[in-house]
């Protein structure tokens, strides 16, 4: 029957499906880093997987020392450090040369320009052509003396 010593409570584990396993671990892989929502009711935002076992294989790894984690409103941010890289590259099957996205150089600028002046001139607006240079007709004549009561 029941056991009245709280203490020995053994919850059941999370058996997650092998290949929302794989496909996880890949995700995870390829990118260096994972989000999850904290909602255990639904489909995860960018994998066609429960949500649930997102979570619960991220707080696996962590367990293990293979990702760090950030929780901030409501969400669950799991970064993969060099531990989780070198076991997943043997979970997975990869070879030394394939890195996570995050481990990669960049390739030239990244910003996206509008055409405004702000982003062609770094946001100095006196150099942009016809920016305001002034600000003489807006300041205050503190030479003017205020008439004694």
């Amino acid at each position: 029957f029941f056991s009245l010593c709280w203490a020995r409570v053994v919850l059941p584990e999370m058996l997650i499906p092998k290949k929302d396993r794989t496909l996880i671990s890949k995700y995870l892989f390829d990118e260096g880093v994972l989000v999850a929502k904290k909602d255990f009711n639904s489909k995860h935002g960018h994998l066609p997987t429960r949500n649930l076992y997102v979570i619960k294989l991220m707080q696996s790894f962590k367990s293990k020392g293979f990702v760090n984690e950030t929780f901030s409103w409501q969400w669950h941010y799991f970064y993969l450090n060099n531990e989780g890289i070198e076991y997943l590259r043997e979970y997975l099957h990869l070879p030394e040369e394939v890195v996570p996205r995050t481990l990669k150089p960049k390739k030239g600028p990244q910003r996206v320009t509008t055409g405004r002046p702000q982003d062609r001139y770094g946001d100095r607006r006196s150099r942009a052509p016809g920016a305001f240079k002034g600000g003489d007709r807006w300041k205050r004549n503190n030479n003017k003396e205020t008439p004694a009561e």
